[in-house]
C-alpha cells in the first residue's frame, strides 16, 4: 500500500499530485498529506514552494529566499517541519489515503515526513508519493520492498486509489 510516481521534468510530479488530490476530494475521498504548489515570482527568481495540506485551508512554504547568488538547498525546515506535524496528527482520524509531495533529501536523511511514511503504513493507511530518480535507491531501501512503481496517468493512479482504499472509497 505504497505507491509512488517518477517523472522527468521540474514540477511534473507536482502537478500530477496536485490534480489527482483536487479528483479525490471532488470524489469524496478523505484526504490527509501535502501536495507542492510552485508560485513563480520573477523571471530573475526561483519559485516560491507552498505545501497545501489536504484537509485544511491553508498552505505552508517551504522554500526560504537565499539570495541571487546562493547555491545552498533553499528548504525552510521550519515549514517542512510544521507540515508534518499537520499531516502527523491528520492520520488519527483515519483517512482513507496519505498523498505526499515527494520521498526526498530530508526523507532520506531521517527527516521530513519519513516517520508519517511509517506511522500510516503500521495503520493500514494506504500511502502515494513522488520520487525523483536520485533519490530512488535510497527510497527503495526504505520501503523494503513494499513500494510500488505506479503508471502516473490520470486513469492508472485513480485506478490505483480506488483498489488501495474500496473499503473507504466514497
Amino acid at each position: 500500500m505504497l505507491g509512488f510516481i517518477t517523472l522527468e521534468g521540474r514540477g511534473a510530479s507536482d502537478r500530477v499530485l496536485v490534480d489527482l488530490a483536487q479528483e479525490l476530494i471532488a470524489r469524496g475521498v478523505d484526504l490527509a498529506g501535502v501536495v507542492q504548489i510552485n508560485r513563480e515570482t520573477r523571471p530573475d527568481r526561483l519559485c516560491d514552494m507552498d505545501l497545501q495540506v489536504l484537509g485544511h485551508d491553508h498552505h505552508v512554504r517551504i522554500s526560504q529566499n537565499l539570495g541571487p547568488h546562493a547555491r545552498g538547498c533553499r528548504l525552510d525546515p521550519v515549514g517542512l517541519e510544521t507540515a508534518v506535524g499537520l499531516v502527523d496528527s491528520d492520520l488519527d482520524r483515519q483517512p482513507a489515503l496519505l498523498i505526499l509531495n515527494k520521498f526526498g533529501k530530508s526523507e532520506l536523511e531521517g527527516r521530513g515526513f519519513r516517520n508519517v511514511i511509517g506511522k500510516a503504513l503500521s495503520v493500514d493507511v494506504p500511502v502515494l508519493t513522488a520520487v525523483n530518480k536520485s533519490n530512488l535507491a535510497g527510497f527503495l531501501r526504505f520501503s523494503e520492498g513494499m513500494a510500488e512503481a505506479l503508471d502516473p496517468s490520470p486513469n492508472a493512479l485513480l485506478e490505483w486509489c480506488a483498489s488501495v482504499t474500496q473499503r473507504r472509497f466514497a
